[in-house]
């Protein structure tokens, strides 16, 4: 199998979970039977909340980049960023690398129009609105997202992931949230935000839903097996 990288700690706890997804998507009888991730868990990547939302932090670009080609060297085939905000940089990482960058927020508008979904109601950062990261691949597969009015409230809750409060104490604000973008015209879900990842059981029941976290654990089986 080919070793894929990944550029983590945006925030730990997701890189984590992305770790225990790609465990979970082989049926292992030996260790050598799971997929090879070579991980830079580095949670001192500029913050991508004071850089797009607050416009006075570091540039996160030129880390990614250094993360990018430290996996290279370390033997990755493929870059893989469980983050969606920080797929703003994403170009930078893609040049300053050689190797495939299996880009999440591409995965994810492919498989929301091969879903059907029309409307995305958008569980993601503010940032990624405001820099619009969505916005080219959404409008390559004819998809429209749904952005609530007011997005302070879910960035609150990104924060409290961040800041390590367990993650059942948000289920509540997250579930309101998914129906107010629902009755805002919303046909499909998206937790658009690894940290929101942790929290899908706060999806109303019975609401279609994707999380980006896990097209990306897909394309990584796919391109580490194939």
């Amino acid at each position: 199998m080919k070793p894929v990288g990944i550029l983590g700690g945006m925030g730990p706890e997701a890189t984590i979970l992305l770790m225990q997804k790609m465990l979970g998507m082989v049926d292992a009888h030996d260790d050598a039977d799971h997929i090879p991730l070579i991980v830079h868990q580095n949670p001192q990547v500029p913050s991508r909340i004071k850089a797009l939302i607050e416009g006075q932090g570091e540039d996160p670009g030129p880390t990614l980049t250094r993360m990018a080609q430290d996996l290279q060297q370390a033997g990755a085939q493929a870059i893989a960023m469980p983050c969606n905000t920080a797929h703003y940089y994403a170009p930078a990482v893609v040049a300053g690398s050689t190797v495939p960058f299996l880009n999440m927020l591409d995965l994810t508008a492919a498989h929301l129009a091969k879903s059907g979904a029309k409307r995305i109601g958008m569980l993601a950062s503010p940032a990624t609105r405001m820099v619009g990261v969505f916005n080219k691949p959404f409008a390559a597969h004819g998809l429209t997202p749904v952005w609530l009015p007011q997005d302070e409230a879910l960035l609150t809750i990104i924060r409290a992931i961040k800041a390590g409060e367990p993650a059942a104490s948000q289920i509540t604000p997250l579930s309101k949230i998914a129906q107010d973008l629902l009755d805002l015209g919303a046909d499909h879900l998206l937790i658009a935000c690894t940290e929101l990842s942790l929290l899908t059981n706060a999806i109303p029941e019975g609401i279609p839903y994707t999380d980006s976290l896990e097209c990306l654990t897909h394309a990584i089986a796919k391109f580490a097996t194939s």
